[in-house]
């Protein structure tokens, strides 16, 4: 089968092609679907939230930047996660031009330990 009949089999047999793919750019992906980032969009992917937020500090302690770490959970669901490590920076990046702190919170794949 030749990629010509392929497609036209595909196209005329189940009404569906590559013309009816999408490609999401940015955090459109994220928004549009939370789970495929997070694991789901119940109690369970706030949890690993949590965790990611939680493993973050544990990095900042282990790399001898934080001596203290508080999570709060709080009766609502919601929780607080502090430590006493280096913070997210707030200078400018200079590549994207972006507070390092907007940068990390907007933009995917970006942060300090790649």
């Amino acid at each position: 089968m030749t990629a010509a009949t392929a497609e036209a089999t595909t196209d005329e047999t189940h009404g569906y092609s590559a013309r009816h793919l999408s490609v999401l750019e940015g955090l459109e992906a994220v928004r549009k679907r939370p789970g495929m980032y997070i694991g789901s969009t119940d109690s369970r992917g706030l949890a690993h939230c949590l965790w990611e937020i939680v493993d973050n500090c544990v990095d900042e302690a282990l790399a001898g930047y934080c001596t203290h770490i508080d999570v709060v959970l709080r009766a609502d669901g919601s929780f607080e996660v502090g430590d006493n490590g280096r913070g997210i920076p707030v200078d400018i990046e200079p590549k994207t031009k972006l507070p390092g702190v907007e940068l990390v919170m907007t933009r995917l794949h970006a942060g300090g330990k790649f």
